[in-house]
Parts: C-alpha cells; sequence; structure tokens
C-alpha cells in the first residue's frame, strides 16, 4: 500500500473525531484501509433514511425561553445503532418508560437508559459513577436548560428519542444556588462585524456554539470562518453556556471577522446520481484558492457542533511541543499547557521547569518530604499517544496516585532536536547509564512514563512503564515504585532522624564547649584588667612618691639655703635635738645667740623635719616652740647658752 497506515490511521481520526484507536482501526479494515470509503461508511449518508424516516433528519427545537433554542438530533452515528436496537429489545426494561441518553465526554459515548420518572439529580449521580465527573463540577448541554433543576423528572423535559448530551468537569467548583443564579441571568453581547454592531441578548444557558450559530445567520460567516476576540479563555469554549464563561456585566464586548487562514476541510457532496440513495464524495478543498463552490447544509439547523454530518474539516493537532525549543523551562510550560487544551482538565499537574529543578523538588529533599519523579515522554508518531493520554492518564485513580506521590515532568520527544536536549539534561542529571535507557525506547513503544526514584544517596531510574499497557498495568506499576520507594524513604528518614539526633548532641556539646571557652577567656580578661589597674595603681603610687621626694628635697635645699653659718666665737647658743623615736640620736648645732627661732626651724627643715610634720618641744618649762613667734630670737627663747629640745611627730 503506497501510503503509510499510521499517516491514514491520523487522518483518518483527525477527519472523523474518533478518538478510540481500536475503533478507528476496525473502520479501516473493513473499508480494506480505504480512507474515502472509511470516512463514508462512518459518516451519515445524504439519502440512507427512507422517505418515511425522512421527518427524523430534522432537528427537535426546544423552546427555553423567547430567544434560546437547544438543538438536539435525532440520530444517532450508525456505529452505535445496533448497539441501541439490541439494548432496547431487552426485556427488564419497558421502552415507552425509558429515556436513553447519548452522552459525550471526554472523547467517549456513553449509551445510557434510564426511567422517565427519574429526577436530573438521579442521571447526574448515575453520570458520575460511569463517567468519573463529580456532580459538583458537571456541566451538561442538551438537557433542558433552565428547566434542567436537580428535582426535575426527566418525562418532564421533553426530551427527544436519542437525546445526545455533552457533559464536562467545570474549571472551578461553585455551590447550587450560585450556578442557578447565573443561569437565570440575561446576559448581553455587543458584537462588533466589519461595519456592523449587533446587540444580542441570551440566557445564561445558551451555549458559545450556538451563538456563534446565529452570529453565522446574521453575517453569513460560517461558524468555521469565524475568528473571534474577546471571549474569556476557557476550556471546551464552545460546549460551555455563557453563565460559565466568565462574561462582563451588564454588557460583553465582542468582535468577529471572517477568518483570512488557509484551511484545508473535506465536504460531502452529492454523487454524480441525483436520486435520494445515491452516495456521496468527500472532496478537498482550500478556503481562498477553491474553485469549488462551498456545500453549506440545506437546514441551518446543522452547524456549530453538529457540523460533522455534512462537513468535516481535517484539522491537524498543534504539537504539544514547538521545533526547536531553546529554553528548557520554557519548553515544559508550553507542553503543560498545550497538553491540558488537548486532552482536557482531567490531566497531570506538569512540574513546570527544568529536569534539574523537578530532581531538587522531588529527590533532594529531606527523605520525609520526598516524592518520586515521573517523567512522561511524549512522542506525536506514536499510534498509543491517544490512548493512553487520553484513557491511561484520565484516568482518576491514575491522576490521584500521581498528584499525591509524584512530581511529574513532561516532555515531547517528536522533534530531533528536543529529543537530544531531553536527553544532554538526562544526562547531566542522572548520567550516561539513565540517557542510555531513554534512548533506547522505540517509538513504537511510546509515550512512556519513566520512574526516577532516590535510593541510599542515589537518584537513578527505578522502572519505564510503556504505553503499550492497560490502566491495571499503568496502576501496578505505579503502586509497586510506591512501595519501594515508600520503605526505602523510611529507612532513609530514620536514618535522618538518628543522625540529626548525633548532629544535635555534638552541636549541644560544641556549644557548651563555646561557652566554657568564652567564660575562661572572659576571666582572664578581668584578671588582666586587674592586674594591668594594679600596676598602673602602684606606678601612681609610685611617682607621687617620687614627687613628694623630690619636693621635699627641694624644701630641705631651700631651707638648708636660709641656715645663716655656723659661728666660731662669740655669744653661741648650742641647740640639741633629740630625735623622735625610732631614732635614738640627737642632732647638735651652734647658733649666735640673735638668730631666730626660723633659723632653727630651716635647720630642722633641712635634715628632713619640716615644721609641718614636727613639733619642736623645749623641755623646761615644757612648752612648744613652733607655737612661738619665728622671728624671736634664741635667746629670747631661752635657748641660750644651750638647751635640748625635742621632735615630736604632729
Amino acid at each position: 500500500m503506497a501510503e503509510n497506515r499510521e499517516e491514514i490511521l491520523a487522518n483518518f481520526q483527525g477527519i472523523t473525531a474518533i478518538e478510540n484507536v481500536a475503533e478507528a482501526i476496525y473502520h479501516l479494515e473493513e473499508a480494506n484501509w480505504d480512507l474515502l470509503g472509511a470516512i463514508n461508511r462512518v459518516m451519515p449518508q445524504d439519502g440512507n433514511s427512507s422517505a418515511a424516516a425522512a421527518s427524523n433528519d430534522t432537528h427537535d427545537i426546544e423552546m427555553i425561553d423567547d430567544d434560546i433554542s437547544v438543538i438536539t438530533p435525532k440520530t444517532h452515528p450508525p456505529d452505535r445503532e445496533d448497539g441501541t436496537q439490541a439494548s432496547t429489545s431487552s426485556p427488564k426494561y419497558n421502552s415507552i418508560d425509558l429515556v436513553e441518553l447519548q452522552v459525550h465526554c471526554n472523547n467517549k459515548i456513553h449509551e445510557i437508559k434510564i426511567s422517565g420518572a427519574a429526577t436530573v439529580s438521579d442521571l447526574k449521580k448515575q453520570l458520575e459513577v460511569i463517567c468519573g465527573v463529580p456532580v459538583c463540577r458537571q456541566q451538561i448541554s442538551g438537557l433542558g436548560g433552565s428547566r434542567a433543576v436537580p428535582t426535575a423528572q426527566l418525562h418532564t423535559l421533553a426530551l427527544p428519542h436519542n437525546a445526545v448530551l455533552r457533559l464536562k468537569a467545570a474549571d472551578t467548583v461553585m455551590a447550587d444556588d450560585e450556578v442557578a443564579e447565573r443561569l437565570t441571568l440575561t446576559y448581553a453581547l455587543h458584537v462588533k462585524c466589519e461595519d456592523e454592531e449587533y446587540t444580542l441578548k441570551y440566557p445564561g444557558t445558551k451555549t458559545v456554539q450556538e451563538v456563534k450559530n446565529d452570529i453565522y445567520a446574521l453575517t453569513d460567516i460560517p461558524v468555521r470562518h469565524q475568528s473571534w476576540t474577546g471571549w474569556p479563555t476557557v476550556t471546551g469554549l464552545d460546549d460551555t453556556v455563557l453563565a460559565m464563561v466568565g462574561l462582563d456585566l451588564p454588557q460583553h464586548e465582542l468582535s468577529v471577522k471572517r477568518s483570512t487562514t488557509k484551511q484545508k476541510e473535506y465536504k460531502r457532496v452529492p454523487g454524480p446520481s441525483t436520486r435520494p440513495g445515491s452516495e456521496s464524495i468527500i472532496v478537498e478543498s482550500s478556503d481562498d484558492e477553491s474553485s469549488v463552490e462551498e456545500i453549506e447544509d440545506i437546514t441551518d439547523d446543522f452547524t456549530g457542533e453538529h457540523d460533522m454530518f455534512d462537513v468535516v474539516q481535517s484539522e491537524r493537532l498543534q504539537p504539544l511541543m514547538s521545533e526547536h525549543v531553546e529554553d528548557e523551562a520554557l519548553g515544559c510550560i508550553e507542553f503543560a499547557s498545550r497538553f491540558r487544551a488537548r486532552y482536557g482538565p482531567n490531566t497531570p499537574n506538569f512540574f513546570e521547569g527544568t529536569l534539574h529543578d523537578a530532581i531538587k523538588e522531588s529527590c533532594l529533599k529531606p527523605a520525609k518530604e520526598r516524592k518520586l519523579l515521573g517523567v512522561y515522554l511524549h512522542h506525536e508518531q506514536s499510534v498509543l499517544s491517544n490512548v493512553f493520554c487520553a484513557q491511561l492518564l484520565g484516568c482518576e485513580a491514575v491522576l490521584q496516585t500521581l498528584q499525591a506521590n509524584f512530581v511529574v515532568y513532561g516532555w515531547d520527544l517528536t522533534n530531533p532536536d528536543n529529543n537530544n536536549m531531553l536527553l544532554t539534561s538526562v544526562t547531566n542529571a542522572l548520567g550516561p547509564v539513565a540517557s542510555m535507557t531513554i534512548r533506547s525506547i522505540p517509538v513504537d513503544r511510546l509515550p512512556a512514563l519513566v520512574i526516577i526514584m532516590r535510593v541510599r544517596s542515589n537518584t537513578e531510574i527505578y522502572s519505564v512503564i510503556n504505553g503499550n499497557v492497560g490502566v491495571s498495568e499503568l496502576l501496578g506499576g505505579l503502586v509497586e515504585a510506591l512501595e519501594r520507594f515508600s520503605a526505602a524513604r523510611d529507612d532513609e528518614a530514620r536514618m535522618e532522624r538518628e543522625r540529626d539526633a548525633r548532629q544535635r548532641v555534638k552541636r549541644e556539646q560544641d556549644e557548651a564547649y563555646q561557652r566554657s571557652l568564652e567564660a575562661d577567656r572572659a576571666k582572664e580578661e578581668i584578671k588582666k584588667q586587674q592586674e594591668l589597674e594594679r600596676n598602673q595603681e602602684l606606678e601612681r603610687a609610685e611617682s607621687e612618691r617620687l614627687m613628694e621626694e623630690a619636693k621635699k628635697e627641694a624644701e630641705r635645699e631651700t631651707a638648708a639655703r636660709r641656715v645663716p653659718a655656723e659661728p666660731c666665737g662669740g655669744d653661741v647658743a648650742r641647740i640639741r635635738v633629740r630625735l623622735p623615736p625610732p631614732h635614738h640620736d640627737c642632732l647638735e648645732r651652734r647658733f649666735h645667740a640673735h638668730d631666730t627661732l626660723a633659723a632653727l626651724l630651716d635647720f630642722l627643715a633641712s635634715k628632713g623635719y619640716p615644721q609641718e610634720q614636727y613639733k619642736v618641744i623645749a623641755s623646761w618649762p615644757r612648752r612648744d616652740l613652733t607655737t612661738e613667734s619665728p622671728s624671736s630670737t634664741l635667746k629670747a627663747l631661752k635657748l641660750y647658752p644651750q638647751e635640748t629640745v625635742m621632735l615630736e611627730e604632729r
């Protein structure tokens, strides 16, 4: 076969929007891998319905308000008809009492049969069990709008046979009364289209897709060619009701124009025969250079979300990562954003940063705070990617396990440059062995989840879970790695606690030793200070003593210079001076009889006995000569011709 089967499979999924790989392969094999034959087999044919059922090809329009309608098709895809008829014939239920619904959720179709007497609340509980979306986060379109209150019975909603519902999980959870209040509000949309302006009012139960359909009726711009500005960024915007979009009140500003982007699409046109049962074919056209006139649907009801009944666009999904990524952190941020945009909110929370930062966040923390590191490796050319991402990674049990115990790092290996960047990061962070392990994973086994853990101071790859596994095998691999990691983490946490205890004791001993050293240093400093003060005091006292002695010496010399010369003859007064204890010696000096008492006192001062410290006592009669007038002569004081006096300390 000239064309690669993987490419045929990718084109078939892109045209028919069938995400289930097994189902897509089944249709292709039935058509012997002929792309157009498989597409014509899956898509509804214009003349397949009989004249009696021709009236059923129209849409039921259920009026919810004066200006709102919910459009639901009465028919369902041909590949679902057999199962529906078989289940309807089951004797367990009475078809009159049953309400048959087709619920589209996360690219899957769930057929539900429920009693018409059941309430909307009962239906939501059943949807929670089947689809895994909690009741508080369910957003359902096509159920009846504002009439679909929790207590309303399903048979009162006038739902058509095999009504198609679309279920998605809300990004944020709101209280029931807040949701009900938003649904009852009226939203004014001010839409600018080239030179025209429209002010449209809708209730909160109107979907964005229905608004776009109305704009097509006003402006003649098909929904697929509309380029909008002003809608808030909301996951699954077209299927979201206006109450949940986050519009500005009282009026929201929007603008729309015809898209000028060159876009290829497949259109269904009648075959050569014009009879009702003739075959139709798929032709490829381009928006700006097509020579084939665009074939729009005969009825306006088949626009918007039901375009697949007449026009199938061949839109290539946006790659999860740009080519030639230069910054690893920016590449991871881009990967996480595009992964969530493609596969919805029920996806892992990918780490936004480099692989080195992810390892630090998961493996290089204290043992009790560590987590496992899961490196998700994606490849666009692998046929396993869609199933693995939508069904396995979207499984609630897998998401809870990853969120609680893993740091998840994502990377796209499709581009060779991006592949080499990851291998370089792995080599730098984990070594060449880990890089070789990742390099050896074949493309047909991708995507893969590489589990990395830190055990005994080594960060290494523990296991690789390839994309050709089921949910149970994926969960088993995660649980096995978690058990191994938990045991090792507990041991290392215990060792860290013991090591911390030893370090704490050593630190306390070191602190006590340092305090002792500081106390000894303080004592030594005090001792040195006291010694310095004593030395300074001794030096000061010695200095004072020397100064005092110098002063006394100067006074003695001065006094000695005033003492008159000792006479050799004439009237001589002989004075004998007894020194104070402990001295036993005496001083003896001759003076003129007319010398004054001051001469005697100067003599004694020159010998070291100044008047200020000693008294001169005459023996008989006893009197203190220092109290006499210094100018009195020795003769007048009766110290002539000789006399003995005594010195006493004052």
